[in-house]
């Protein structure tokens, strides 16, 4: 664990994420299962948010109770995979504001091409995390996060299922000032530019398309 990327090792984490890798898993339980853990990160991803008081009545007497300051903050789902974990976190943080970022990965160069993009209003003022299960090559990644800081986002974080090496030192590289919060750090990518051991691809099993 760095302060660039954080793997939670919450024992339900774990469990739940080894159903989810199993090739046999059904698609709706994959949802279910990714809507869970999508939660249970959240719950890590968020642990600094800033707190403020206000003032309150308990049936009991007045007081100054703890309370999230600042604007709402924005969940940014990385098509289409993304929303997944949105889903869960949206449970959450239901007062969430949320928007969207369309890449898709060339097969032949792996670099991503932008097809849609629609983001809150006044993001510099906004915690921002994106989500994507996962940080592969990490070149989607990155490039979501350049999109998002030229929209006004200054404090943005990453929340992802699943992490390969060269992903996390891609956006290391790319994007030092976004921490990555992630359930593993798996072993490699392969020629094809997937996580391995992994869980194959999130969009399809999650979804159910091949």
């Amino acid at each position: 664990m760095t302060d660039h990327l954080t793997v939670v090792t919450h024992p339900l984490v774990q469990h739940k994420l080894t159903i989810m890798r199993d090739k046999d898993t059904p698609t709706a339980v994959f949802r279910q299962l990714l809507r869970e853990i999508s939660q249970l990160l959240a719950y890590e991803i968020t642990r600094e948010l800033r707190m403020t008081t206000k003032r309150i009545e308990t049936p009991l007497e007045p007081m100054d109770a703890p309370t999230l300051d600042g604007k709402k903050l924005a969940l940014i789902s990385i098509l289409r995979a993304g929303n997944g974990l949105l889903d869960g976190v949206l449970e959450l943080i239901p007062s969430a504001r949320v928007g969207f970022v369309g890449l898709y990965r060339d097969e032949e160069t792996l670099q991503p091409v932008q097809y849609y993009f629609k983001v809150p209003e006044g993001l510099n003022d906004r915690l921002v995390i994106a989500v994507d299960p996962m940080l592969a090559t990490g070149n989607s990644s990155a490039a979501a996060v350049d999109l998002l800081k030229g929209a006004g986002a200054t404090d943005i974080r990453f929340l992802c299922l699943l992490a390969a090496p060269e992903g996390v030192a891609r956006m290391k590289e790319a994007h030092p000032d976004v921490p990555i919060v992630t359930a593993a750090l798996d072993s490699h990518l392969n020629e094809k530019g997937y996580i391995v051991p992994g869980l194959g691809d999130a969009g399809d099993r999650m979804f159910g398309t091949k």
